[in-house]
């Protein structure tokens, strides 16, 4: 879909992705690569730390549409698996350094337009919801965002990772819309947010990510506000 083809007159609801779709993610990661090399240079016996930061993503990574019954526990499993070491030394090396610490930096890097965006639709009293592989209201918080329903693959409720449909499923029953169609899914990667959403039959919109950090949200906020006035 492209942003020209949205139905806002009818639309209810929109679901954003957040890792790429509201903030410019390689500026974040860059970063954090500087942050991390100044860390370990001093404290170079801690090496493995970096090696369980890139297995924990790649392993990850390769296993989309994967479903247990404890997945946020199962993420670190696969990790300690493949370094042979604790999970709970994975888990501490995730959690401060994927989960915690970045998200200082996320106000940096918001998309312009992404804050007008949700108040225009709150405005119109349009849902938001987020739904991202990875937990995200801390992530929300630090860009002074805030939506409906918040959901992770990895909730209880889910424990499912995209490109499966289950997360957006659960999104759509807890608001109660009846009509899918009604909905808008933005995500950043097609493989991933746009096979999610199509699986589970929601108009998908690609993040144009050279645009989003000029008038991607502006434009998309103004095309509301214009159909608004109709």
């Amino acid at each position: 879909m492209s942003v020209k083809n949205i139905s806002w007159d009818t639309l209810e609801l929109v679901i954003f992705d957040v890792d790429g779709t509201l903030y410019d993610q390689k500026r974040l990661r860059r970063k954090m690569l500087v942050a991390l090399i100044k860390h370990y240079l001093v404290r170079p016996w801690r090496y493995r730390d970096l090696l369980i930061l890139y297995h924990f993503r790649n392993e990850r990574e390769k296993r989309g549409g994967a479903q247990f019954e404890d997945l946020y526990l199962q993420q670190f499993v696969w990790c300690a698996e493949k370094m042979n070491v604790p999970v709970t030394k994975v888990a501490k090396v995730i959690e401060k350094w994927m989960f915690n610490f970045p998200n200082r930096y996320l106000g940096q890097f918001t998309y312009p337009g992404i804050i007008l965006f949700f108040n225009v639709l709150k405005q119109n009293k349009i849902l938001t919801a987020i739904y991202s592989d990875y937990e995200s209201a801390d992530k929300l918080n630090s860009m002074g965002l805030s939506a409906d329903i918040v959901v992770s693959s990895t909730d209880e409720q889910v424990n499912t990772l995209k490109p499966l449909p289950n997360g957006l499923n659960y999104i759509i029953s807890e608001l109660d819309i009846k009509d899918k169609n009604n909905c808008l899914f933005i995500g950043d990667r097609d493989d991933l947010d746009g096979a999610c959403s199509r699986q589970a039959g929601i108009p998908f919109l690609l993040v144009d990510k050279l645009a989003a950090n000029n008038d991607f949200y502006e434009e998309l906020s103004n095309q509301l506000i214009i159909s608004a006035k109709k």
